[in-house]
């Protein structure tokens, strides 16, 4: 057959065998996850069996959940440029293992939910754009100031270091502030904390099956949690208490949600148009 494709033209020889030799790789991966599937409902207990049997049937394979992880961040942003948008896939968006494993087939399996699932595009998009996020003026300065911020951030992430107010989180502030046409004040800062969608259960083991699968935790998630983890930290110990309105009070504050993780773009250089 081959021989007769490259005799009319259609193929050479070496084309062919690439072509060939590709569809094969692409049924033994397909064959990879599904047993690796298998696995992981026979790993798990009997009464849990047709629940994870439920979950993994919906991901049929590696490449569709992948391509699900990422349809789901080009939603997110739609109008980031290609470049940048590839970066930020590459650095957040974990491809299938070529021999994955019956924990990351599950991994992936539940990532793939969590995106599917509309709450979670809200969520997501209320941790990028925080509080009063219609009175974001500068959309593209905000998210590139964000990414050169997060990548000063990434190694203290990796190393363990306790989030702490600092220059990253004045930078984090600043640049939230300026964006919507204020200063930073202790007032705005509070108000940054207002309606935290960081602590929803959701958000979290996204991120937290995220640097699983990288087998890092060098991740967006992470280096946006250590920046909300330090100012809730600068939160609880400025003196005096600063309402959120920036006048002082005698330290109480209404119901805040924990900080956790979040997401916004990190990647290998600075975004550029996000409107």
């Amino acid at each position: 057959m081959t021989e007769a494709w490259e005799r009319d033209g259609l193929l050479t020889i070496g084309e062919a065998v690439a072509a060939e030799r590709a569809r094969v790789d692409a049924e033994i991966a397909e064959m990879a996850w599904r047993r690796a599937a298998l696995h992981a409902v026979e790993a798990a207990a009997p009464g849990e069996r047709a629940g994870r049997l439920a979950v993994l049937t919906a991901v049929p394979d590696g490449r569709a959940a992948h391509a699900a992880l990422v349809r789901f961040w080009r939603r997110v942003f739609t109008a980031m440029p290609s470049r940048d948008f590839d970066d930020y896939v590459d650095m957040n968006v974990p491809p299938p293992p070529v021999d994955p494993s019956a924990e990351q087939v599950v991994a992936y399996a539940e990532l793939t939910g969590l995106v599917a699932d509309p709450e979670v595009y809200a969520l997501v998009g209320q941790q990028i754009w925080r509080t009063r996020s219609g009175a974001v003026r500068d959309r593209r300065g905000l998210l590139a100031g964000l990414t050169e911020v997060c990548t000063e951030v990434v190694p203290m992430v990796v190393d363990g270091v306790p989030p702490h107010p600092g220059r990253e989180l004045d930078r984090f502030v600043e640049l939230h502030a300026r964006a919507r046409g204020e200063r930073d004040s202790p007032g705005f800062r509070e108000r940054l904390l207002i309606g935290a969608t960081d602590g929803d259960r959701r958000v979290r083991r996204y991120w937290s099956l995220t640097g699983d699968l990288f087998g890092t935790p060098a991740t967006a998630g992470g280096a946006h949690h250590w920046l909300y983890e330090a100012l809730h930290r600068w939160s609880t110990e400025a003196t005096p208490r600063m309402d959120r309105g920036g006048v002082a009070s005698n330290g109480a504050r209404g119901n805040r949600r924990e900080i956790t993780e979040c997401g916004f773009p990190l990647s290998r250089g600075t975004m550029e148009v996000y409107e």
